[in-house]
C-alpha cells in the first residue's frame, strides 16, 4: 500500500505583513509615467490643476486622492483611468503572490 505524503499547503502572507497601500502603489505608478514623459512635477502638477507639493505627496503615498484628483492626474499624463487602475491591480497582486512565495520559502504543490 501507498504511503501518503503530506505536502504543506501554499502559505498565505501573515496577518501581521502588512499589505501594501493602495496609495503607495498608485504614487509609485503615477511618479513613473511621469518619468516615462520626462516631465517634472511642477510641469504635470500645472497640467493637472494641482499643485506640485500635492502631486508630490501623492506620489509618495502619503495623500489618499479622490477620484476627481486621480482623473485629474492621469489625464495631464495622458492616460486613461482604466490603464491606471489595471497596472496598480497588478503590481498589488504582484506584491502578495511575492510575499505568498517568499513565506513558503519555496515550497511545492503538485497536482495528481
Amino acid at each position: 500500500m501507498a504511503e501518503l505524503l503530506h505536502l504543506p499547503r501554499t502559505p498565505r502572507p501573515k496577518a501581521t505583513d502588512p499589505e501594501p497601500l493602495w496609495r503607495q502603489l498608485l504614487g509609485d505608478q503615477l511618479r513613473r509615467r511621469r518619468h516615462e514623459r520626462e516631465e517634472t512635477l511642477t510641469e504635470t502638477a500645472e497640467k493637472a490643476g494641482v499643485s506640485p507639493q500635492y502631486l508630490s505627496e501623492v506620489e509618495r503615498g502619503l495623500k489618499e486622492p479622490s477620484s476627481e484628483m486621480i482623473a485629474a492626474i492621469s489625464g495631464a499624463l495622458e492616460t486613461s483611468l482604466i490603464e491606471l487602475t489595471s497596472a496598480v491591480a497588478d503590481e498589488l497582486r504582484s506584491a502578495l503572490a511575492s510575499a505568498a512565495v517568499s513565506a513558503g520559502r519555496g515550497a511545492f504543490a503538485l497536482a495528481a
